[in-house]
């Protein structure tokens, strides 16, 4: 053990010679007892030294010129790193008990009288030198302690946020395995309906109302399909940002209305009681995401309101923003529930037979899209069987006057310019070959990238419409080569693929194509994009 880590002895004496007495005889027990002996000649250098050091016992003489011992330990005791320091007055003379209550009053915790005898000295410094020991033992296991207490605090918190971390994840994960179940159940409806309903048509002695009926099965559960499959693949767009909004100035009222209209005529709202309050109200936005927006939350109303419910539908216009309610008198969204409720994968009270359906998604894909505008959206009910009101708030644009004498649509003197398809799927190609022809259009097609080259060649059809997976070269290189020969740089190129990001309608458009479609394309999209082709050119 150092001399800085032992216990110390502060001897404090005008005389030198008494001084030299005191300090030598404890030096020569020093190492044995384990403690060091600093020494000071009067009140002022024992203060110093109290300043600098902690002490296990103080020999302080009580006669001293200028400050005496009673001043000094007053001092060092007034202090509050020296306060709890004991010390031993050393006199010459015995004190009454009067004198010894005033040492005492001024913090004495024993006296020396002189001359002094060493064992006596040895005794009294050893018991407090213990003391002192056992005073920094205690104050290095209670630090030891704190410092223990501190770990197993960070240990304990560290251990409740690892475990609400694995609930959490847990949660998300069970929430993950119901999606996929309710996908999967999703997905096999629609599929069944259709595989049941292309047999019956292979059936010999089918009435032909029964092929009819087949027939809508099929496209009507065909359109369910791939109204899955774009909520999976736009809400993945849009929680990744790559979804690209092409914004135009549009009165939400009308675009609302559309979607009623849309509703109406399937049939979907003849059992509810409808109250639309509609003004006109212009924001800049995408109109295809907009109508996801209100076909999503009117689809939602329709959904979870049993037959004979009402529906409020309403749009305003105030004066920084646009308002879009939609209120119903369902079956509303438990406490639990609401905050929840535009969250991924989640769906309330999920059943077996979920008469219901959906896959959940429809309402985080709502406030992603609503993000994606600059607005804000916000659902609201008092608990179950108490209706529910979502509101979307979007930022308010300039009203767009109405365009007079619009020119005729694209196609309409009744040109149907040439089409060569280009498509590696024998029956995608064969049906959509089919679908042009009955609308008119002299068709040709070709089954891959290099015999479509060829055929564009020979062929130098108005429009290509092109697949972008294609095998051997692919849609891309495709375009590039009629691009750069002076035959059939010409072609109104449009591009087909399953792909719909930003980044894929960019590489699209710079390997030459004028449009991009994304599968499966409808009838009427695919008409218009054709149709917008040959306009260019006629």
């Amino acid at each position: 053990m150092t001399n800085l880590d032992k216990p110390k002895i502060l001897v404090v004496n005008d005389d030198a010679a008494s001084l030299l007495a005191l300090t030598s005889l404890l030096d020569q027990w020093a190492d044995e007892s384990g403690y060091a002996v600093l020494s000071a000649r009067s009140g002022q250098e024992a203060l110093r030294q109290v300043l600098l050091h902690d002490f296990a016992v103080i020999l302080l003489d009580v006669n001293m010129p200028g400050m005496d011992g009673f001043e000094t330990a007053e001092a060092i005791h007034q202090r509050a790193r020296s306060a709890d320091i004991p010390i031993m007055f050393v006199t010459a003379f015995l004190a009454d008990e009067i004198d010894r209550l005033k040492a005492y009053q001024r913090g004495a915790a024993d006296f020396l009288f002189t001359p002094v005898i060493p064992q006596i000295l040895h005794a009294k410094v050893q018991v407090f030198v213990a003391l002192a020991t056992k005073n920094e033992e205690l104050k290095r296991q209670a630090h030891k302690l704190s410092q223990r207490t501190t770990e197993l605090t960070a240990t304990n918190k560290r251990l409740t946020r690892e475990m609400e971390e694995r609930k959490e994840a847990e949660a998300k994960s069970h929430a993950k395995d119901e999606f996929l179940a309710m996908l999967g159940h999703e997905l096999r409806n629609p599929l069944s309906a259709i595989s049941s309903a292309a047999s019956l048509i292979g059936l010999p002695g089918v009435s032909g109302e029964s092929v009819g009926r087949a027939k809508q099965i099929i496209q009507r559960q065909s359109q369910h399909l791939s109204r899955i499959v774009d909520d999976l693949l736009d809400l993945s767009r849009a929680m990744s940002g790559k979804i690209l909004l092409d914004k135009h100035t549009l009165d939400v009222a009308a675009l609302v209305s559309a979607c009623l209209d849309t509703f109406k005529a399937t049939g979907r709202t003849g059992n509810y009681l409808l109250n639309v309050d509609v003004e006109p109200a212009w924001i800049d936005g995408d109109p295809t995401r907009l109508e996801q927006i209100a076909t999503n939350l009117i689809d939602n109303a329709l959904k979870y309101t049993p037959p004979g419910g009402s529906i409020d539908i309403t749009v305003s216009d105030g004066d920084d923003e646009i308002v879009l309610e939609v209120r119903d008198t369902g079956v509303g969204i438990s406490a639990e529930l609401l905050p929840h409720v535009f969250d991924v994968f989640v769906q309330g009270s999920i059943t077996l037979d979920r008469a219901q359906g959906g896959l959940g998604i429809g309402l985080a894909l709502v406030r992603r899209l609503v993000e994606l505008h600059g607005g804000k959206v916000s659902a609201h009910s008092d608990g179950a069987s108490a209706g529910s009101t979502f509101v979307i708030r979007l930022p308010r644009a300039a009203p767009v006057a109405p365009v007079a004498n619009q020119a005729p649509a694209a196609g309409a003197s009744g040109h149907k310019p040439t089409i060569l398809l280009i498509e590696d799927n024998d029956d995608g190609r064969e049906m959509m070959a089919t679908m042009l022809g009955a609308y008119g259009y002299p068709v040709r097609h070709a089954a891959d990238g290099m015999q479509g080259v060829q055929m564009a060649r020979s062929f130098l059809p108005e429009v290509a419409l092109v697949d972008i997976g294609l095998p051997g070269i692919d849609g891309y290189e495709v375009a590039r080569r009629l691009r750069q020969d002076g035959d059939t740089r010409h072609i109104k190129l449009i591009a087909l693929t399953g792909y719909g990001l930003a980044d894929d309608q960019r590489r699209v458009l710079e390997a030459g194509f004028d449009k991009h479609l994304v599968k499966p394309v409808d009838i009427d999209h695919l008409l218009d994009a054709i149709g917008q082709c040959a306009a260019i050119d006629h």
